[in-house]
């Protein structure tokens, strides 16, 4: 008979909010803060939950990390990873399936651009090991591949890097989002929507790919 006093394996009762929550508000203080400022407590405060939970969740902080990596960016890039996949191999609808299925995933989820500035780009980010080896085969090479095939049929601008181009697509369509803060400051009348940002994107490449 189990003793009404065994806590062992329960999950705390102090919270409606499940682990995917959890994630996201850690992927938000982490973009925030960073990744070695944040402590599992000043997460459950931001959460508003006692430390217990994500202790019942996560154990340690750097299975937190691994989880926000693992369950929250690799499944957003397998699934952009896979819409270019599936799209016409012409290097204009490639490089619009890209910039609009990330712009999409970075609108749903505000907390990817500064957590890709803090963690990723700068130096020292600690998830920009994990992107590198984690994140290079599934998208990068991938969507460069493409290019290249293109650019051996023809239909790509010779003089044009693919690997280089893909770089190029990921600061056209990431950066503007982690800089909103700023321009948006700067150019704030009238204010310009995310549709007419992913569109300006779009008009620049589509004369610059061509062959």
């Amino acid at each position: 008979m189990v003793s009404p006093t065994s806590n062992a394996g329960r999950r705390p009762a102090d919270t409606q909010l499940q682990r995917e929550d959890l994630l996201i508000i850690a992927a938000e203080v982490f973009g925030r803060c960073g990744i070695k400022a944040s402590s599992l407590r000043s997460i459950a405060v931001e959460a508003g939950v006692t430390p217990a939970l994500f202790n019942y969740y996560f154990g340690k902080k750097s299975a937190l990390v691994s989880a926000v990596a693992e369950e929250l960016l690799l499944p957003k890039l397998i699934e952009i990873a896979k819409r270019i996949e599936q799209a016409d191999q012409q290097p204009g609808e490639l490089a619009s399936v890209f910039v609009r299925e990330v712009s999409a995933m970075v609108i749903s989820n505000p907390w990817v651009p500064p957590l890709w500035v803090r963690e990723i780009l700068c130096e020292g980010g600690l998830l920009r090991e994990y992107i590198s080896g984690r994140m290079a085969p599934i998208l990068p090479r991938l969507l460069a591949e493409r290019f290249a095939h293109a650019q051996q049929r023809g239909t790509l601008n010779p003089s044009l890097d693919p690997r280089l181009l893909v770089v190029s697509l990921i600061g056209l369509t990431l950066l503007p989002f982690a800089a909103g803060p700023i321009w948006r400051n700067v150019f704030d009348n009238p204010p310009i929507s995310h549709e007419q940002l992913v569109n300006h994107t779009l008009s620049l490449l589509q004369h610059g790919m061509e062959a």
